[in-house]
């Protein structure tokens, strides 16, 4: 179980904090508007209000003791920046900021921050390759700029044989890591697995293979 803190609790840092804490972790939450703050106390470990420019606060919290800062702060670049300057001064270990702009981003990457977020940008390119790759595809995550996880529907094709006859890795360098058949979750299946109507695959390979996969 990690620890994490997210500063700014907008549509993004609020995302952010509650996924981190339904997956079984540590959350601070900070944020300056004390409606923010109660609005998402009860689906955070912790949630204070204080402005995350004032190094105190940051010092009051044990900011350094933290696997990762995530600053989602939106309403200033200029703020934005400072408080990713004293996070770097503190030694935090590891920080993902949100960026408006790609200069933004630059002075960003200037100060140290580890990982540097486009939200609008990257949510875009997501769905675009989603929809690109098939009318299937349930979910999308880039893991490199070469290698894609998708969890897709098994294709009508694919219904009724085993993963040996389709023989995937072989053919289009694609590999099955999971297979849900109802409530049922095989993890790496063999192949002797025989795809059913309705099963769910998690497959993983470049977005050309996966393509393929689909044609």
């Amino acid at each position: 179980m990690g620890q994490y803190v997210v500063i700014g609790l907008g549509r993004f840092g609020e995302s952010v904090a509650r996924t981190l804490e339904s997956l079984g972790h540590e959350v601070l939450a900070i944020d300056k508007s004390e409606e923010k703050v109660q609005k998402i106390a009860d689906f955070v470990t912790t949630a204070i209000k204080g402005d995350a420019q004032n190094e105190e606060v940051l010092r009051s919290v044990d900011i350094a003791s933290y696997d990762a800062v995530v600053v989602a702060m939106a309403q200033s670049v200029e703020a934005n920046i400072l408080v990713n300057m004293l996070l770097k001064e503190l030694g935090v270990k590891y920080i993902v900021a949100k960026a408006q702009s790609t200069l933004h981003g630059k002075v960003l990457e200037k100060i140290g921050v580890d990982k540097i977020i486009y939200p609008e940008w990257d949510m875009g390119e997501r769905v675009a390759r989603a929809l690109t790759l098939s009318h299937n595809i349930l979910d999308y995550v880039e893991i490199s700029p070469e290698h894609t996880i998708v969890e897709i529907s098994a294709p009508e094709e694919f219904v009724g044989k085993s993963l040996k006859e389709l023989d995937l890795r072989a053919r289009h360098n694609v590999s099955i890591l999971a297979a849900k058949k109802g409530d049922t979750v095989v993890v790496v299946p063999g192949g002797e697995y025989v795809i059913d109507q309705g099963d769910i695959l998690v497959a993983i390979g470049s977005y050309r293979d996966l393509k393929k996969v689909e044609k």
